[in-house]
């Protein structure tokens, strides 16, 4: 009996990811071609960069709610249930056609609610998981099936550059929210009543950035993932550059080493160092952006390949290490602050900069797709060596970090 209700917990958490995923790529992948059909083509550029600056607010004050005042489970209720009625009067005001102000606005509250959402569910699994090294990978990859199957349910539906795709994310997150009522509600300290507001808004996060390790394994998070951020708006373009059609079914090759990697991930994780396995992952960011800069059609569905297996490696152990390295009474807000400098600091940076830096390799070439490539290598070789240089990495078993503890 004991085993069957651990099987059933366990189901619950991966439906849990497949899900909020699902949600989240019906929501990013039309998003573009939807504000380009209805003449919001301005407001594109705002409408993708206001997930990073809601990362700068909501991830930490949602995360420190989450820890200390509130079940994680009831707060992904309520921001969930947010999400999906915002959601539904993005799809209105862009079939209204009540202006592109007015959309953009709606779009950044919903950002605020939609960006602390998956760092709390991440939190919330790993507090159920009896072996979050073996466990974790396995129910973190329905995520990556959860954001095709939203993607693909959008394609099938030819939705693409509809607003009735908003509507069909407001329904997914509703669902989300309906789902949370089967989870488990974790404690809360009995000392919730009492905090500051610099303890309210989980700016006493920050204090995790003492220890060493740890700091580290954040700035890697967000330097690494400035270089990331040209993948998503540029491999594409590059591969219609190369002759390539349906760019969306060869982007999914990522998908697969993702997944590859996510159910690879315990057996590392028990073999392997921490260290050596971001090291790996850090490694293939290498190796993918230098195959694409070989401008080839063989090296860069190559490149695009390993997309997937360097996320897992780096950003998923980055989790892991937070969850086995920090109290679990700061599990949230270190899994906020991971989001805030990834999704916030790094996102920002990765967005505008790569913009940026693809204007200037094409004003200097006709083919701008070499140095474009090769100059984002030479930055995660930076990553590489910095982290290589920095990151102790005290050994397997060390208890787990209690905040103004010295490393």
């Amino acid at each position: 009996m004991l085993t069957t209700l651990r099987k059933a917990e366990y189901a619950e958490l991966m439906i849990l990811f497949f899900i909020q995923a699902a949600g989240m790529g019906i929501w990013f992948v039309p998003l573009g071609p939807m504000l380009d059909a209805n003449g919001l083509q301005a407001i594109k550029p705002y409408a993708f960069a206001a997930s990073a600056l809601a990362a700068f607010i909501s991830p930490l004050m949602f995360g420190a709610m989450a820890d200390r005042q509130v079940p994680p489970a009831r707060v992904l209720r309520w921001l969930a249930t947010t999400s999906g009625v915002l959601m539904a009067g993005i799809a209105a005001a862009v079939q209204h056609h009540l202006g592109p102000g007015v959309v953009l606005l709606l779009i950044q509250v919903f950002s605020v609610f939609y960006a602390p959402m998956f760092s709390i569910s991440t939190a919330l699994v790993f507090a159920q998981l009896a072996d979050a090294k073996k466990e974790f990978g396995p129910v973190r990859s329905l995520a990556t099936v959860g954001w095709m199957a939203g993607a693909l349910l959008i394609g099938g539906l030819s939705l693409d550059r509809s607003a009735y795709a908003a509507y069909l994310g407001a329904v997914v997150w509703l669902l989300v929210a309906g789902f949370t009522y089967f989870l488990p509600a974790l404690e809360m300290p009995s000392s919730a009543a009492h905090l500051s507001w610099h303890e309210r808004l989980g700016l006493d996060a920050l204090t995790l950035l003492k220890d060493r390790d740890t700091r580290v394994v954040f700035a890697v998070a967000a330097l690494f993932n400035i270089p990331v951020c040209a993948f998503y708006p540029y491999a594409p373009a590059h591969l219609r550059a190369l002759g390539f059609g349906h760019t969306s079914a060869w982007m999914s090759l990522a998908q697969v080493t993702e997944i590859v990697a996510m159910f690879s991930l315990g057996w590392l994780l028990h073999h392997w160092r921490l260290k050596w396995i971001i090291a790996v992952g850090l490694c293939f960011g290498l190796a993918r952006f230098g195959l694409s800069g070989l401008n080839t059609p063989l090296t860069l569905l190559l490149g695009i390949t390993l997309h997937g297996a360097s996320y897992v490696l780096v950003f998923i152990t980055a989790q892991i290490y937070l969850n086995q390295r920090i109290d679990p009474a700061w599990r949230t807000r270190a899994q906020a602050l991971l989001a805030l400098l990834s999704g916030g600091v790094g996102n920002l940076i990765g967005y505008l900069g790569s913009g940026w830096w693809h204007d200037a390799c094409a004003a200097r070439s006709v083919s701008p797709w070499p140095l474009f490539w090769w100059g984002l290598t030479g930055m995660v070789a930076v990553v590489l060596g910095y982290f290589l240089w920095a990151f102790r990495d005290r050994p397997a078993g060390a208890p787990a970090l209690a905040v103004g503890q010295k490393a």
